[in-house]
Order: C-alpha cells, then structure tokens, then sequence
C-alpha cells in the first residue's frame, strides 16, 4: 500500500464543537474481568520466538514494553497454530460473551440492581464478529428486561473503551434517572496470525491481551449530582478528535484467515507532534487547564505512548502511575484498557478531576473528564 506524506500539523486545529457541557452522569460502579490464563512476558517471548525467528534480534523489544503479565483466552500453543474465520469466530463469541457476562452482573450488583433495572445497554468490541450482535446473543443468557434499548459499537479500536463510555454517558443524559450499562470486551490475542511474518504482528505479539469491563451510569432525574465530592464519580464532560489521512496508523486489514494487524511506525511521531495540542484544545475548550487534574488515565498503548505523554504535557510520572501499572499487570488489552486503568484509581481512593484518555484507528483520540 502506497501511503502519501502527511502533515499531521496542519490538522490540529481549533473545532468548533465544544465538549459536551450537559447533565453530569454518576458512575455508579465498574468491574473487569480478565480470561484466566496468565501469562509472563518471558513465556510470550519464547512462544513468539518458535513463531517469528526473523526477529531473533529484536527480541529485547519484549523486556522494554513495560509489561510482566498478560491473559489470554487460549493456551499458548493455539496461537502457534493457523484457523479460519470460521475457528476464529467460534473461539471469539465464546470467550467474549463468557466475559461479557461476568462484567455485566458484577456491575449490576456492584450498582446495587438487578439486570431488569438496565434501561439500555452499549457494547463494544473490534476483535470479533457476531451477527446478531454480541448485545443480542447476551440478551439469550442474561434477563435483560425485553425492552432494554441496545448499541453495538465495532470499530473504535483502542479508544472504545473512553469512546464508548462517552456513548453511554449520552445515553444517561438524553434519559435522566434511567440505569445505562456500557460493556466492552477485547480478545486480541484471538488475532495472532503465524503466517504473518511482519514486524506490526511482531510487536503485537509483544503488547496485547484480553479482557473486558463493565459500566453502570445515571443521570439523576433532578439533573443534580452529588458526586466528585466524596459520594460518586461524575463524568462533567467528554470529546474526540480525529486526524484526516491517517487511516494507515493503526487498524486492521481483512485477512483470508482474519484480521491483519495495522501499526505503523509513524504512530510515535504523530503523538509526539500532536497530543499536546488536541489535549490543551479539549480541556481549554471546556474551560480548564492541565493543572486542573489531579490525574491523568491514559490508555497504555505501549511504553512509548505514555512517556510521550508525559514528555509533551509536561507531566510527573505519579500522575499516570495507574496507567503505568495496568500496563505492567495486564499489557494492552484493547478498549478494557482505559476502564481497568478507572477501576484501579476509583479502587485506590483517588479524588479530584481526571482525564481519561485513548486512541484508535482514525488516526482518533477520545477524552472524558470527570471527578472521583
């Protein structure tokens, strides 16, 4: 594929939309889930070894990603095999309703309901098919109320997990005291392909996992809010910002035999030139600086992502140490990422304004500030 220069500079520019200003939604909880195979970097590396000794040389890039564990939804030897669709697809819906399931009613309890009580639900993915949709087949093990309105989203990437979050936030705002449920669920490590022999499918071998997680929201029927003060977390508002011409950063090309991984090397340059203008826009747009967040939760999409958040926001290691830390325990696992990042600072008590952040395929990066 023949890809044309791009200045990425010139389109990073200040929008006319301003980041949605309207109800506060209260998080009322959050659950993760993880597969449960767990494994070492140093076990990834030898298994990636048997696939790609082209790379014998590079396999120092495994030690400097940051990451000790990951989980994978299938025994290392599956991966070093070849499947179909057919094989990948079966695998995927398995795995990913059995986790969806798990997330959906430990976020329910959590929330203090019942799964009746859910008046619409968003649901994410991008490492799977599923027709009807993953929402639909949930709906045939879970007792979902009938009428519960439902949003399948494919294709965010990365940044489904913030993407949809702002979704489902919508949802909460358009339909004040209504209980809205946002699930999302990555299997990457479904999208090894051995007979890949590139370097992108290399350095995925290195980064991604699996995992989902779980969001209960509500806006309260009086508009009020009492959290960000003690009580509950609040998401106060949420935006996006996509680079034209840039759909060969990051993405997936359809395969014969699945999905073939897009990460072009480019991807460390365009955060380097353009995250601190897009992220100042955001926040100014919303009538803050960055001195105004006590933290910042910033999906992990590698090592690099983070230090160049930190180089080009002028920003203390500390302030991403929940990001930092996923990235160790769980490597990148996709759109989870972000909510597991949420889930460990609403665990550790953190208080004050935050901004969750990710990137995926667009080139596109998503934010939402809120207060825990």
């Amino acid at each position: 594929m023949t890809v044309l220069p791009v200045d990425f500079a010139k389109h990073v520019h200040k929008s006319d939309p301003r980041p949605d200003l309207g109800l506060p939604v209260e998080i009322l909880s959050i659950a993760s889930a993880n597969p449960p195979l767990k494994v070492s970097q140093s076990d990834a590396l030898a298994n990636a070894a048997l696939i790609y000794p082209q790379f014998a040389s590079m396999h120092g890039l495994f030690s400097n990603t940051g990451i000790e564990h990951r989980y994978t939804c299938q025994p290392m030897d599956w991966y070093r095999q070849t499947h179909t669709w057919e094989e990948r697809t079966d695998v995927f819906q398995k795995h990913a309703l059995d986790l969806l399931e798990q997330v959906a009613l430990e976020a329910t309890a959590r929330a203090g309901l019942a799964l009746g009580d859910i008046d619409a639900f968003v649901t994410n993915t991008i490492t799977g098919l599923a027709i009807p949709s993953l929402d639909a087949l949930l709906m045939n093990r879970l007792p979902f109320s009938p009428n519960v309105e439902r949003l399948p989203i494919f294709g965010l990437g990365c940044g489904g997990g913030v993407a949809g979050l702002a979704r489902a936030a919508r949802f909460a705002q358009g339909r004040p005291g209504r209980n809205v449920l946002f699930i999302t669920v990555d299997l990457c490590s479904l999208c090894a392909r051995p007979n890949d022999p590139s370097m992108a499918m290399f350095v995925a071998a290195a980064l991604f996992g699996d995992g989902a997680a779980g969001v209960v929201l509500r806006t309260a029927a009086n508009g009020a809010s009492e959290g960000g003060n003690g009580d509950r977390p609040v998401v106060r508002t949420f935006g996006e910002h996509t680079w034209r011409n840039t759909r060969h950063i990051m993405g997936w090309d359809v395969k014969g035999d699945g999905f073939g991984v897009v990460l072009s090397p480019e991807l460390p340059t365009l955060m380097r030139n353009n995250l601190g203008p897009v992220v100042k826009d955001f926040v100014g747009r919303s009538g803050m600086t960055l001195t105004d967040f006590k933290g910042f939760l910033f999906h992990p999409g590698g090592r690099k992502v983070l230090e160049t958040a930190e180089e080009v926001l002028g920003i203390d290691r500390s302030l991403l140490g929940h990001s930092w830390s996923v990235l160790r325990d769980f490597g990148n696992m996709s759109s989870a990422t972000a909510l597991f990042i949420l889930q460990r600072a609403m665990t550790a008590g953190d208080k004050g304004r935050h901004l969750l952040a990710a990137f995926g395929p667009g080139f596109s990066a998503y934010f939402v500030a809120l207060d825990l």
